[in-house]
């Protein structure tokens, strides 16, 4: 728990923005909120937050602008974005910019908890890197120092690479987003409602795109199991249906998942 954290409320809907800033009130935190992007960059000019929950569609300055300003204000300010179910691409450009996370509005209490907790921790932990970087810094300098006097060579440090955080978290195809973490999948900007075995399926042409996958290959990959050639190719067609009519019904594409007779299905541009 972070009682005495600063958080931001930046939405143009008073109704949300009134119960986001009653719960957090209630969680022990003092907050702050801005009905619109131009008044979140007057406060982020003249304030210092700890973390701000931004709404990414607004009327004027929206939510990308105003992360982009508090990016170059505040930068280790925590960054949580707020997103309609059809702004996923939006959200993932708001993570490239330095967002730690998005929810979907409206958001479930204990998801958006969670998610202001990782932020904070996160924080802290960068805060604690950094501090140990500088004190590796300086101890180098000393080092350095130390083996001048001395006239010994050093052995040249080799820097160890960091992976990023979120590395492996988005895959996309064209205009078609999956986001393994959230678990969610977005074409043309549109959410597909994908159950579990739809969206395995579905990623697994992704990542082999544009390599036809057989039957066999995308039941593996879905439920795990081996399973005879006919028993794959049927339960996988049936799948494959549903899938096409979901992607027909949220974006009135027809051939987004082609049939190679024979062989098995591949995703098409």
């Amino acid at each position: 728990m972070f009682p005495t954290a600063h958080v931001l409320i930046v939405d143009d809907e008073a109704v949300i923005r009134a119960s986001l800033h009653e719960m957090l009130i209630r969680d022990g935190y003092h907050v702050t909120t801005a009905e619109s992007g131009e008044v979140a960059l007057e406060l982020i000019e003249n304030q210092t937050f700890d973390l701000a929950l931004i709404d990414l569609k607004m009327k004027g300055i929206g939510g990308i602008e105003v992360l982009k300003a508090l990016r170059q204000q505040a930068p280790d300010t925590v960054a949580i974005v707020l997103t309609a179910h059809a702004s996923l691409e939006t959200a993932v450009e708001a993570l490239r910019l330095g967002a730690h996370d998005y929810l979907f509005k409206p958001c479930k209490p204990a998801e958006l908890r969670q998610s202001i907790r990782q932020g904070l921790l996160s924080r802290s932990e960068n805060r604690q890197a950094d501090l140990l970087r500088q004190l590796e810094q300086v101890a180098d300098s000393l080092e350095d120092i130390r083996s001048s006097i001395l006239e010994q060579p050093r052995p040249p440090s080799i820097p160890i690479p960091q992976p990023s955080p979120e590395q492996g978290r988005f895959l996309q195809w064209e205009r078609l987003i999956i986001d393994f973490l959230r678990h969610v999948v977005t074409l043309d900007g549109e959410l597909l409602d994908l159950t579990p075995t739809e969206f395995d399926i579905l990623a697994c042409l992704v990542k082999e795109a544009p390599r036809v996958v057989p039957p066999q290959e995308l039941l593996y990959q879905a439920r795990g199991y081996e399973s005879e050639p006919w028993e794959a190719s049927e339960i996988v067609r049936q799948h494959i249906y549903r899938i096409r009519q979901k992607i027909k019904d949220a974006t009135g594409r027809k051939y987004v998942i082609r049939t190679v007779r024979g062989v098995g299905y591949k995703i098409d541009k």
